[in-house]
């Protein structure tokens, strides 16, 4: 049996917490291995937590936000997968959260098992996109009338797989090379189109018409 996905709980409201680690400790692959009331709270203890995936609101007592969390955890703890849950879904907000480094962005009334499957996925470093979220990023990037670079054919099949999201090794295994060449491309990728993360490269991938939302797992 794999080792379970250590998960940390970010929430200033205590009953929101324990309804959410009375749930995810249910399952058997994961494990609650920290909580935090605020950011500040969550940035003293989370390198010591070492955990696979931050579920965090964004909206919380004291001096940061939780987009200046995320940007500040993504730097402490880069291997460290966050996923933003909160009631807001404006435009603006998710463009914010997903920028500073969120892989997925969950609407705290979606069912419980949609952040299930947000939390295994980010651990396998692959995003999970609400639809509504999805179409207002789209949106927004569609406003945007920057010119971005060409990408090479080989980068192009390689942004499609990683939009389906599949991890550097399923890509690997399609396209006949090794994990170590993909990773390159992905890095080359996020480089050309100045995006911070793989989830962004999924919008970006939805905008272009490389994939639909049909096709991705949400």
């Amino acid at each position: 049996m794999s080792e379970a996905i250590r998960v940390v709980l970010v929430d200033d409201h205590k009953v929101v917490r324990y309804g959410l680690r009375t749930y995810l400790e249910s399952f058997d692959d994961l494990e609650i291995v920290g909580e935090a009331s605020s950011g500040e709270e969550a940035l003293r203890h989370v390198e010591r937590w070492v955990p696979d995936v931050v579920v965090m609101d964004l909206l919380m007592p004291g001096g940061i936000d939780g987009i200046e969390t995320i940007q500040r955890m993504r730097k402490m703890i880069p291997l460290t997968q966050i996923v933003a849950l909160t009631s807001y879904t404006d435009e603006a907000r998710v463009i914010a959260v997903l920028r500073a480094g969120a892989i997925s962005y969950i609407r705290k009334d979606a069912a419980p098992d949609i952040l299930l499957e947000a939390i295994r996925s980010a651990a396998r470093g692959q995003s999970l996109l609400d639809p509504q979220i999805a179409d207002a990023v789209l949106k927004e990037l569609s406003a945007s009338t920057k010119t971005q670079p060409a990408l090479s054919e080989r980068e192009r099949e390689v942004l499609q797989h990683l939009a389906l999201g599949r991890t550097n090794r399923e890509i690997a295994e399609i396209m006949i090379v090794s994990p170590e060449t993909i990773k390159s491309h992905v890095g080359n990728i996020l480089t050309k189109l100045q995006l911070a993360h793989r989830s962004q490269a999924v919008i970006y991938a939805l905008k272009q018409g490389f994939i639909s939302l049909d096709d991705i797992e949400l």
